[in-house]
C-alpha cells in the first residue's frame, strides 16, 4: 500500500497497486503546473487510487488531442494527478512529489521533450520521446 498527500493535508490518498512506470513530461501543460519545469509521475491503475478530501479539477485538450482531467487541492493548490479521460483505460498519472515515499520509482522516460525549453535539465541516460509516449524517440539508444 502506497499513501500520499497534498502540501496541506486536505487530501490524502492510497494506493493498493504496484507502479506501472514513472516518466518526466515536458508538455506545455506541464510546464505550466510546474512552474516551468517538467511534471515528475508515476502511473498507477486508476482503480487502485483512493483519494480522501476535497479535490478541485480542471478538464481540458491536452497537446494530444485526448481529454486529460487535472486534480488539485482547492485549499493549498498541490496538483495530485492526472488521467485522460477520453479515450478511457489509460494509468492515471500521481505527482511524485505528493507520495509519502518520492523514492517510489524514479522516472523512466521524458516525454514532449520538443517543448522543453533549451535549459531545461535531461536526464540522457533515459529515453526521451518528441511528443507521448509511443511518439519518436529522439535519443538513440541510452547511453
Amino acid at each position: 500500500m502506497h499513501t500520499g498527500q497534498c502540501l496541506c493535508g486536505q487530501v490524502t490518498f492510497t494506493i493498493d497497486a504496484e507502479p506501472l512506470g514513472a516518466r518526466a513530461c515536458w508538455c506545455r501543460d506541464c510546464q505550466r503546473i510546474a512552474s516551468g519545469s517538467a511534471t515528475i509521475n508515476v502511473l498507477f491503475p486508476e482503480v487502485a487510487v483512493v483519494y480522501t478530501g476535497e479535490i478541485g479539477t480542471i478538464a481540458m485538450t491536452a497537446d494530444s488531442g485526448n481529454t486529460v482531467e487535472r486534480g488539485f487541492c482547492p485549499q493549498c493548490g498541490a496538483q495530485l494527478y492526472s488521467k485522460t479521460v477520453e479515450p478511457a483505460g489509460m494509468p492515471m498519472r500521481v505527482r511524485a512529489g505528493t507520495l509519502d515515499d518520492p523514492e517510489l520509482m524514479a522516472p523512466q522516460s521524458l516525454i514532449w521533450v520538443e517543448s522543453a525549453p533549451s535549459w531545461a535539465p535531461l536526464d540522457f541516460k533515459i529515453p526521451h520521446f518528441e511528443q507521448g509516449p509511443d511518439s519518436t524517440r529522439i535519443n538513440g539508444d541510452v547511453q
